[in-house]
């Protein structure tokens, strides 16, 4: 594995700021260590321990073949793995985010996966040279307060909040890694200069800062703020336990186009390098099988991203209707520039 000083440094930098990956259930995935002894596959999982460990379960139950998980989150996971390099135990690496699967590629840590296996899932959500593939999508949305802000009045473009009409009124939380994704995505998609204008407008406007997009959506629920920049499946797990969506005020937007701010990012593995082994293969094999996609539809209310697995998000388009800038999600591996402009501009 090539060490990349530099993405080394950006994902150490994440770790020391608390960008671990948020699982679904918004709660940060507990720092690295292995559960039992390094036997069976090991998975290295930067998403939530009490999410994936059922998933898990599945697999050996339908498989035979046992997994030692390893949870933390996948910006100081992908950083182990590369300090780690060839003595890593590690076969598996399940990511919350294309980002740091983008990071392993860069430093050809990661195996090719086989076109049949690659093929499953649509190639804007997988790597472009086959490295890693996604096994779950999301999109970012602006959730809103019905009874604060008519349908008509929504804003039409994430740039557009930098204007006085949203001054103080939208939360946002910035250490977190899938806020950090979609500023990466603008980046990439709308350029350098335009991404920090739209930064320094925004932190002009005085947005309202949270620890996480749970406290995001539940402020807007409750009608403390009017709107929040957060990923999709929050406010449908929330109309989950509440008994349906009815029961809940918030509700999603989607900013219409190619608008940075509707960004659709992926959960996605890779196999590391020299770790390829039928067991590994069967695992990534089992995340693209229909019961694997069901799991993240039914449980995450992510989307599959294989054909044929339903999924209820009332209010969202099908997945292959998603607007959102057109990136390579791999590209979302310069997590080290983002942060730098955020600290710059005083969003850090």
């Amino acid at each position: 594995m090539r060490l990349s000083r530099p993405l080394l440094a950006g994902l150490v930098m994440a770790t020391l700021l608390g960008t671990a990956a948020c699982g679904s259930s918004g709660t940060d995935s507990p720092a690295p260590g292995a559960s039992g002894s390094e036997s069976g596959l090991v998975v290295y999982s930067g998403r939530n321990e009490t999410l994936i460990a059922p998933l898990l379960a599945q697999f050996t139950k339908a498989t035979g073949i046992a997994v030692t998980p390893r949870y933390g989150g996948s910006a100081e996971l992908a950083a182990q793995l590369l300090e780690e390099g060839d003595r890593t135990p590690a076969d598996v690496f399940l990511s919350q985010d294309a980002g740091a699967l983008g990071a392993l590629q860069e430093a050809d840590g990661l195996e090719v996966l086989p076109e049949a296996t690659l093929a499953k899932v649509p190639a804007k959500y997988r790597s472009a040279e086959g490295a890693w593939v996604g096994v779950s999508g999301r999109s970012r949305v602006l959730v809103y307060n019905p009874d604060l802000v008519n349908a008509a009045d929504l804003p039409k473009s994430v740039f557009d909040l930098t204007k006085p009409a949203y001054k103080g009124k939208v939360g946002f939380a910035p250490t977190n890694a899938s806020f950090q994704a979609f500023v990466t995505g603008m980046r990439v998609s709308a350029g350098e200069e335009r991404t920090k204008a739209f930064l320094e407008g925004f932190k002009a406007n005085s947005p309202q800062s949270f620890e996480g997009n749970v406290p995001i959506l539940e402020a807007v629920d409750a009608g403390t703020i009017a709107f929040g920049l957060i990923n999709h499946y929050y406010l449908y797990e929330k109309a989950a336990e509440a008994g349906g969506l009815d029961k809940v005020t918030a509700r999603n937007y989607l900013f219409p186009g190619t608008d940075p701010g509707s960004l659709v990012n992926v959960g996605g593995v890779g196999v590391l390098k020299g770790k390829q082994s039928p067991d590994a293969q069967a695992f990534v094999d089992y995340l693209l099988s229909t019961e694997g996609q069901t799991f993240f539809a039914e449980q995450t209310k992510e989307y599959p991203l294989i054909a044929g697995v339903p999924v209820a998000l009332e209010g969202l388009p099908p997945l292959a209707e998603l607007g959102g800038p057109a990136v390579d999600l791999s590209q979302l591996e310069s997590l080290d520039q983002t942060l730098a402009l955020l600290d710059e501009v005083g969003l850090t």
